[in-house]
């Protein structure tokens, strides 16, 4: 069943999407990038499959982009609308794990511990800016203090797996894709089959975390 719910929050008013799990043991909560939605290929990946395998999904729309704006606010502006939204996140009563895809999967790693995250995901997260390797922001993942994940593109101008440094994170590796895991159509597998590996991944990661979840 899908819900959805307006919120308001200090960065105005968000939107929540809400995909109910059969049986749930957590929440997985997931913020867009800035260069798009929730109908990004990854968020509508997870929320079509983890739901029946007892993970609700609930896909969060920045006030930004609820308002119909063309660009994002600065990350300050993002962690307070994300900071808004998490009382209804939590309102179910389970476990919550904090994720997003690129812009979204930083504000998740900033925030993730002060709000009483159980976990992070970090879909496409945006290492460096293309081509400048040397403006890491590696710091936002390695500092979550909780269990994280991240899932990358081979191909991700914002950083692909290997350059990725050494830290206590899971890292999910999506062949040839690029920062919305698309790939080319010269890849030796296919659309539907990086998105599986894909919700493969994280579903294990999510059932080897702590607190019952499993």
């Amino acid at each position: 069943m899908t819900q959805y719910e307006t919120v308001s929050t200090d960065a105005g008013e968000a939107r929540v999407t809400w995909y109910e799990g059969t049986r749930p043991r957590a929440v997985l909560a997931l913020g867009h990038g800035a260069g798009g939605g929730v109908e990004a290929r990854d968020l509508q990946a997870l929320a079509g499959t983890l739901p029946a395998r007892g993970v609700t999904v609930a896909l969060v729309e920045q006030p930004w982009r609820v308002a119909g704006k063309k660009v994002a606010p600065a990350p300050k502006t993002l962690d307070t609308g994300w900071r808004g939204l998490w009382p209804a996140l939590a309102r179910p009563g389970l476990p919550v794990i904090a994720g997003g895809r690129s812009a979204g999967a930083r504000v998740a790693c900033r925030t993730g511990r002060e709000l009483g995250a159980l976990a992070v995901l970090a879909l496409s997260f945006p290492l460096h800016p293309p081509g400048r390797p040397e403006k890491s922001r590696a710091g936002e993942l390695l500092g979550t203090g909780l269990p994280t994940l991240v899932v990358q593109g081979g191909n991700d101008p914002f950083g692909r797996p290997e350059e990725y440094p050494e830290g206590s994170y899971g890292l999910v590796g999506i062949p040839h894709g690029d920062h919305g895991f698309a790939l080319p159509k010269r890849a030796p597998l296919g659309q539907d089959e990086a998105m599986e590996l894909l919700v493969e991944g994280v579903a294990e990661w999510i059932s080897s975390l702590p607190r019952g979840t499993g």
